[in-house]
């Protein structure tokens, strides 16, 4: 196909409030190196990473949720980016990106051409480190913009027959492949799980390929979110300021951390793990240590995702035990009304973006 040489999309002019995201119609349409594919997006999403990247809230002096600065910002931080330092300004972000690759480096076969692709968003980069990776709308451009070059392996090609919308292929990647990893890093099976901010996409996620594993359940979430986490696979829902019962679980997968963190951390049974992929009601909480080795707990981080993790998810799908759920649409030109609906937390799922 020919391409244009102009395309349009947001940019972030560095960290702060929605004011940062500029719309531009006449960005330069990426080139890809000898080993990238070009990809026309056609659907992104808005994921926390998103919000959190725009605000430099990963910067350690930011001690609060991400609601307190996810409109406004926290100022031009030095240290904002998730990996410890600030970004390369200006950057297009998306953490998602489901589209078509339309060009292919001169390392890369013609044949990748025309191919529908999910991009992973935490991309392995061994040449950095064993542990080291580059995120999808940090450390390289996303998907909030028509076009963007990836490296080819980090495309994955999606599964035909799946009847899976474009919203919901452009959904899929960034909160299932986080879901899945915390998972698949807690070694989870047929156990007893509590699942906290269950009803954002990575919450959801999780809820709903715990199930698939056969575990029991417990989603924490508002009572007026109940029903839609029991028709994702929740065996019980327990609300945000309820109590947790102690020694009632074998796994806790936590995004939300704060104020609440010791008493979920309590429900552990002796032995239980935890997984961490988020903290969205604060990062900073007080442990015991005693807690920590007297109850012979596993405590887990989990951003570093192995190469096979998105493809177990697109395995899911081609079996139809697996579909994202996707609480609306915005169009790309919207895409700071629609992270506001996402920061308003009203909705249950991810906030897909229509970008081609």
């Amino acid at each position: 196909m020919d391409l244009p040489r102009t395309m349009h999309g947001y940019e972030l002019t560095g960290h702060g409030g929605l004011d940062r995201l500029v719309w531009h119609e006449d960005l330069p349409v990426p080139a890809p190196g000898p080993g990238d594919v070009l990809v026309r997006v056609v659907a992104s999403s808005v994921n926390n990473t998103d919000v959190n990247t725009r605000t430099g809230w990963y910067s350690p002096s930011v001690r609060s949720g991400t609601d307190a600065g996810a409109v406004s910002g926290y100022g031009d931080l030095g240290d904002g980016g998730w990996s410890g330092g600030d970004l390369r300004f200006p950057r297009i972000q998306g953490a998602d990106c489901f589209g078509e690759v339309v060009a292919t480096g001169a390392e890369v076969p013609d044949a990748r051409v025309g191919e529908r692709v999910v991009v992973r968003t935490m991309q392995s980069a061994p040449d950095l480190g064993s542990w080291a990776c580059r995120t999808l709308g940090s450390e390289l451009d996303g998907g909030f913009a028509q076009f963007t070059a990836v490296p080819s392996r980090h495309a994955l090609a999606v599964p035909d027959g799946t009847g899976l919308t474009d919203a919901e292929w452009g959904a899929l990647g960034c909160s299932s492949s986080t879901a899945e990893n915390m998972l698949q890093r807690v070694g989870l099976g047929a156990e007893r799980v509590l699942v906290t901010g269950a009803s954002g996409g990575v919450g959801l996620a999780a809820v709903q390929l715990a199930a698939l594993r056969g575990a029991h359940v417990t989603a924490m979430t508002s009572p007026a979110k109940a029903t839609a986490l029991r028709a994702a696979g929740a065996a019980e829902t327990i609300g945000r300021d309820d109590a947790v019962e102690p020694a009632a679980f074998d796994v806790v997968v936590d995004l939300v951390a704060g104020p609440r963190w010791a008493d979920v951390l309590a429900g552990l049974r002796v032995g239980g793990r935890y997984v961490a992929s988020g903290a969205i009601a604060g990062p900073v909480v007080e442990l015991d240590v005693r807690d920590l080795y007297l109850r012979d707990l596993t405590l887990i981080g989990a951003t570093f995702q192995p190469d096979a993790v998105l493809p177990a998810v697109l395995g899911y799908v081609a079996e139809g035990r697996f579909r994202p759920v996707v609480a609306a649409t915005y169009p790309l030109r919207e895409l700071p009304a629609a992270q506001r609906t996402f920061l308003a937390k009203q909705h249950v799922g991810s906030i897909a973006i229509a970008v081609g």
